[in-house]
């Protein structure tokens, strides 16, 4: 049992379900990100939470106490929204202790609880100043300093970031994941950047299509994906996802890949519950930071392959370059050092950490596992 319970919950309107028996447990202090593309439900499931929409049937439960029917008032919640949503006839001050105030909060207790959030936040100087006056981010730290301020059990995130500029967006980012640190405050957060999804959870619920496709920390959602959506949703560049084939080579299972030429490289797995796929069509999934040069691969992996394949086209991006390949039929990014010597045209040996490829089922689209 959690903190924050969301058990079998749906969400429908009239006769169609957008929402099919969500089930995440939130622990106390847990950064939860839901991320999605658009119309994935997210907003709809953290709406629920907040008691704007209404649950069709399961369970919404704070600190063991069921939520069903409460009014957003009551249920010690509060929630930051894209919009910041302040009071444009008010002053930073004024927004910040209007809900302490509509709770009957004596002035002494607001004025002090207001100087530590602007402390905290580092927007003292701007306490009499309207909105209109404010930036974005400005404005987004007042509409964070009128959720703080409340002490509540639970803060809901509703894509605060997207409105700002995308540097305004990652020092917000690094401001949000220290307010967590210094804090310990339970976050539900819905974005749909994976970037911010991967910086700032503890753990993440990915959706797509009204169903959490996987829920787990960064690294299990990174490294193991539980089915294709996850694995070209969750990372940037996405992972490459080719057609291949298992053989067995020497009581190992492989994955046989056509090279540009037709010719085929075969790259052992590391798992060995592949060996009962043997020559069977599979889709191998591989990060473009696993395939590269051999004085880039990882030292610590003790399964790197080897391939010669040509490559099609270069992209240097600062501190890394992208290179492009035809293999398995598609195109295929490796995410090389920014001072590897590469070229368009060139026959390329590449090194494929093979410790951190991943098989799906090319019919269900779900990793396999065993």
């Amino acid at each position: 049992m959690g903190f924050l319970d969301i058990d079998n919950a749906t969400k429908s309107y009239g006769s169609v379900e957008v929402l099919h028996k969500v089930d995440i447990s939130v622990q106390e202090g847990e950064f939860l990100v839901l991320v999605g593309p658009s119309g994935c439900g997210k907003s709809t499931l953290l709406n629920m939470i907040a008691g704007l929409e209404e649950i069709t049937s399961g369970e919404i439960r704070i600190k063991d106490q069921v939520m069903n029917g409460v009014h957003p008032s009551n249920r010690n919640i509060a929630m930051v929204f894209q919009s910041y949503a302040l009071y444009p006839n008010m002053t930073v001050g004024q927004n910040i202790t209007f809900g302490l105030e509509m709770h009957g909060v004596p002035k002494p207790e607001r004025e002090k609880a207001m100087a530590e959030v602007a402390k905290l936040l580092q927007i003292e100087q701007l306490l009499d100043r309207k909105p209109g006056q404010l930036s974005g981010g400005q404005r987004q730290r007042v509409a964070m300093g009128r959720a703080l301020v409340r002490e509540p059990d639970v803060f809901l995130f509703d894509e605060p970031l997207s409105n700002l500029d995308a540097k305004l967006r990652v020092d917000m980012r690094t401001e949000i994941k220290k307010l967590h640190q210094n804090l310990g405050t339970t976050i539900v957060y819905v974005t749909h950047d994976q970037i911010e999804a991967m910086t700032l959870s503890s753990r993440i619920a990915v959706m797509n299509g009204g169903y959490v496709q996987q829920l787990g920390t960064p690294q299990e959602i990174y490294d193991t994906p539980a089915n294709i959506f996850v694995a070209t949703f969750m990372g940037s560049p996405a992972m490459n996802v080719l057609p291949a084939k298992v053989v067995m080579l020497n009581g190992r299972p492989h994955a046989e890949v056509a090279l540009f030429d037709g010719s085929m490289a075969q790259l052992p797995f590391s798992q060995d519950n592949l060996s009962h796929w043997d020559g069977r069509d599979i889709l191998l999934g591989i990060r473009p930071e696993t395939i590269t040069d051999m004085d880039g691969a990882d030292r610590k992996s003790s399964n790197i392959a080897t391939m010669t394949n040509r490559i099609v086209v270069t992209e240097p991006a600062g501190s890394d370059t992208f290179v492009s390949m035809q293999l398995g039929g598609r195109d295929v990014i490796a995410r090389m050092r920014s001072d590897a010597e590469v070229a368009p045209g060139q026959d390329f040996t590449f090194a494929v950490n093979m410790e951190k490829a991943v098989a799906f089922d090319p019919e269900t689209e779900n990793r396999i596992q065993g």
